[in-house]
């Protein structure tokens, strides 16, 4: 295809990016806003992250089942369909206030997400010259980073208020006093959301009117037949791998979901300006990988995961032991390390396994679901102590991190994927 043919569908695909990223890095603002608007406990709200995540585990294969018959274009406008829904889900479950239909919606929203993720990096990967694949990937990348950085800000602006309820003013309210508030709380995710779902809507219809080139699977030799049929199980440093992926994706969650309570009841940081604070640390994030694509040049990717899997442990207790700002500034730290820890476990686990590279990339995107499993043990930990303690649930996970970083000491170079 030539540039000009390929310059819409790249922007197109590089849009999904974009939303998927956006629609992400909504959560650490869900979390506070509902917990507020729905009176729950920090385990509950933690559901929130498991709902979604959740969703990746349940509809990774069906998606890829679904494209393999009817085609990755097919399968990214059911996948936008799918996300439009989940955000339209979003008004009547404010107007009822019920916190199980938010749970529902953002479960339809990952899945819709699910779909996006599994069509996006191979349509980016054929749509121009196979030379520049992976820069076209990377360029795609920094518009999930910068999604991740404007979800927090444009967050805080429209649907976090800003006003709390103490016991006393619950005390002196009447109880349709209160339902009001707590109902117009709930309110303001209605709008964004409905301009979410629009948004959404008219990229599908955009993408269903665009030609897209179809990706054609190449068939596999009879010496990859051969190794698809070994078992993937035996392949040791692929299960530590997922096992790495699993414990990382759960502490990254983790990190930035409770990062504005945290924030507020550790250096008394009022919830607007924490997902200010919030955008900046993603602000981080996003600089990191750079940094640390950069680093790779000079440092082995695995011994550069290792010392980021220790900077991040050192910062957490900083986090958790330490007062005021200088434990949000830690956290601020620890997003920034974070940054190549998917991609470069993803690299790492994938490296000479050849006809089963595929099905080990499933097994690391269902890993995924790590996220939906640690924020709940993270939310038992807060009701049950302090917020500051809870973060030492993301510390363990780095601690698996780091052993997968030293059992891959001999690995000196990789092919870096995209990741969350």
């Amino acid at each position: 295809m030539s540039k000009n043919k390929t310059l819409i569908p790249v922007i197109l695909i590089i849009s999904l990016f974009f939303l998927w990223g956006f629609a992400h890095n909504l959560n650490p603002i869900l979390i506070p806003h509902l917990k507020k608007a729905c009176q729950l406990s920090d385990l509950q709200s933690a559901l929130i992250d498991s709902s979604f995540f959740i969703a990746y585990f349940a509809m990774a294969l069906p998606a890829g089942y679904f494209m393999k018959k009817y085609g990755y274009k097919y399968g990214i406008i059911i996948g936008l369909v799918i996300f439009a829904l989940g955000a339209f889900l979003f008004y009547p479950a404010a107007s009822t206030r019920n916190f199980s239909f938010f749970l529902i919606a953002l479960f339809v929203i990952a899945s819709g997400l699910t779909f996006l993720e599994t069509a996006a990096n191979p349509y980016i990967s054929v749509l121009g010259d196979p030379e520049t694949a992976t820069q076209r990937l990377n360029f795609a990348q920094s518009f999930n980073g910068l999604a991740a950085t404007l979800a927090p800000l444009l967050g805080g602006m429209f649907i976090l208020s800003g006003k709390h309820l103490s016991a006393q003013d619950e005390q002196n309210m009447s109880l349709t006093q209160l339902n009001e508030f707590l109902t117009k709380e709930a309110s303001s995710v209605q709008i964004p959301y409905i301009i979410i779902g629009v948004i959404v809507l008219t990229v599908a219809v955009v993408i269903w009117r665009t030609n897209l080139p179809e990706i054609a699977e190449p068939e596999d030799t009879q010496h990859q037949m051969a190794q698809k049929h070994q078992s993937i199980f035996k392949e040791k440093n692929l299960m530590l791998g997922v096992l790495a992926q699993f414990f990382y994706v759960g502490a990254q969650v983790c990190v930035s979901s409770f990062f504005i309570r945290f924030a507020g009841k550790v250096a008394g940081i009022e919830e607007k300006s924490a997902a200010y604070f919030l955008s900046a640390a993603l602000l981080g994030f996003m600089i990191g990988r750079f940094f640390g694509t950069f680093l790779m040049k000079y440092i082995a990717p695995s011994r550069l995961l290792a010392i980021y899997a220790v900077t991040n442990i050192v910062l957490l207790l900083i986090a958790i032991f330490a007062d005021g700002y200088i434990s949000v500034y830690a956290l601020i730290g620890v997003e920034f390390f974070m940054s190549i820890m998917f991609p470069t476990i993803f690299s790492l686990s994938i490296q000479g396994l050849g006809a089963k590279t595929k099905k080990a990339s499933s097994f690391l995107i269902m890993s995924i679901v790590g996220g939906a499993i640690f924020p709940l043990i993270m939310g038992r930990v807060s009701d049950a102590s302090t917020i500051q303690l809870a973060y030492s649930i993301p510390a363990l996970c780095f601690l698996v991190v780091f052993y997968f970083a030293i059992k891959n000491a001999k690995v000196t170079n990789i092919t870096m994927v995209s990741g969350h």
